[in-house]
Order: C-alpha cells, then structure tokens, then sequence
C-alpha cells in the first residue's frame, strides 16, 4: 500500500515552494506522475522541482504543450512531458517514453493518466491535484516503493 501525504497550498509561490522542497530531496532517478485540471498547477509544480534539482534560472521552464518533451541539464537530468495532446498511451512509443524511463534521469510527466493501460511503468510518486478555487490547491501524493522514503519523511515535514 503506498504512502499518502495531503498538501494544501493557496498560491503559486507556495506551489513553487512545494515542487523547489521536492526537486531538493530527489537523490536518485525518479518518475513522477503529475494529473489534474487545465491550469491546476502542474507545471508550476514543475518548475519548482527543477529549481530544486538545481537547474540554472536563466534555463525557463515552460510547459512542453506542443513539443512534448523539454529536457533541462541539472543535478539529474529533469525530463518534463506533457501528454495532454495525445490520443493514448500508444502514442507514447514516437515520443521514446520508454528511453526517457529507463534512463537515469527525473522524469516529470503531465496527464500522467494517459500513461495508463500501456507498457510504462507506473510512477514512484503520483501526485493527483485538486483546485479549489483560483489559488488554492490541494496536492494528493503517492509515494511507491522504498526508494521515495525520504521524500515521504521530507513531505510529512513541509505539511
């Protein structure tokens, strides 16, 4: 049974915060499955992470929309992917989903649940976002397997 962690946040700047407190603990390669609305904070989320990972500022961290997939040079290699225009998992083979995996970098991926029903495996850390009005949000974390234990004891201390 993964662990579970619920964090409210009711800004951007406490979103960034919380994605900056991630990327900081992350001390090995890592899949994260990001889901929620249009305009929930996923990428915001993102670009904190990558702030934590310790990827340089002047490097803008966007969403990868219409390319898919941006890739950012930092203490691990940050891949963020974002699945909103695919039709399913299928399509995920022409964007080499399975190198990207497999690799020994983090690997941050929007829509997450269009992942589903293929052969990718299933993050060790699914963060499902809720908003709740124009700033506030609430992030449900998953944290599977042994691996993500610091990021469970790191999380328990941010809330």
């Amino acid at each position: 049974m993964p662990e579970q962690i619920d964090i409210t946040t009711t800004s951007a700047e406490q979103t960034l915060s919380l994605g900056r407190r991630i990327g900081q603990m992350i001390d090995r390669p890592l899949f994260i499955g990001l889901t929620g609305d249009l305009g929930s904070g996923k990428t915001v989320l993102v670009q904190g992470i990558a702030e934590g990972l310790g990827i340089p500022p002047e490097y803008a961290v966007t969403s990868p929309t219409f390319t898919l997939v941006n890739e950012y040079e930092g203490r691990f290699r940050l891949f963020h992917v974002d699945l909103y225009r695919l039709a399913g998992p299928a399509d995920t083979d022409d964007l080499g989903m399975e190198d990207i995996l497999s690799g020994s970098g983090v690997v941050a991926v929007e829509w997450a649940e269009r992942l589903a029903g293929g052969d990718m495996p299933a993050p060790d850390l699914d963060i499902r976002i809720r908003s709740i009005n124009d700033e506030k949000r609430v992030f449900t974390m998953f944290f599977y397997g042994p691996e993500t234990a610091n990021l469970v004891e790191g999380m328990k201390l941010f809330s």
